[in-house]
Parts: C-alpha cells; sequence; structure tokens
C-alpha cells in the first residue's frame, strides 16, 4: 500500500492543522486506517485511530484536541488537530491497520509548533 500524507507545516502553539493521507494500491483487507507520529529522539507514537466499523480511539496526550475522520470511498484518512502545543511537534505518519499489525507509509508530513 503506497500511503500520501501532506498538510503538515509551522503554526503558533493554539492553532490547528489538519492532515490528509490518501492511501492507494493494497487497500484491502485493512482494519483501520490511523496516525502515528515521532518526535526527534522518541519513539514513534499511536495518536489516532479509525476502525473498519466507524469507532474511533485516541492517545491521551490528544484527546479532546484532535479529531480523526475518513472517506471510505477515497481511501483518506484525516487528522484535524487544534488547540496545538510545542509537544506535538513530530513527523506524522499514516498507517493501515492489519490484521497483525499497522502497515505504515514511508513519507510522514513534518508538524512544528512554536510557543
Amino acid at each position: 500500500v503506497q500511503l500520501q500524507a501532506s498538510g503538515g507545516g509551522l503554526v503558533q502553539a493554539g492553532g490547528s492543522l489538519r492532515l490528509s493521507c490518501a492511501a492507494s494500491g493494497r487497500t484491502y483487507s485493512t482494519n483501520g486506517m490511523g496516525w502515528f507520529r515521532q518526535a526527534p529522539g522518541k519513539e514513534r507514537e499511536f495518536v489516532a485511530g479509525i476502525w473498519s466499523g466507524g469507532a474511533k480511539s485516541y492517545s491521551d496526550s490528544v484527546e479532546g484536541r484532535f479529531t480523526i475522520s475518513r472517506d471510505s470511498a477515497q481511501n483518506t484518512v484525516y487528522l484535524q488537530m487544534n488547540y496545538l502545543k510545542p509537544e506535538d511537534t513530530a513527523v506524522y505518519y499514516c498507517a493501515v491497520r492489519r490484521p497483525t499489525a499497522w502497515d505504515f507509509g514511508s513519507q510522514g508530513t513534518q508538524v512544528t509548533v512554536s510557543s
């Protein structure tokens, strides 16, 4: 599967960004889609996921500020990020959930939040 993430940028604390990720290729046999992020010197962490039945989940650090949504017809997933904080600074990656593992896109999008 090819995953193209976009929409990152530089924003001041308290601002908003909307990330998009279009999936192509092997988009069948997935249980959902999600967003992860990796800050410098840190491991990649789960941010949000949306499952085949429509359920959503978020990490505690973004709950109430970020919203994940999906356009299934377009195989596209979005991440609306509001009230951004400097600690949200990271490279954001999208992924598709296979039955036993996440399948990540190789190219993320940089989000930088200035204080």
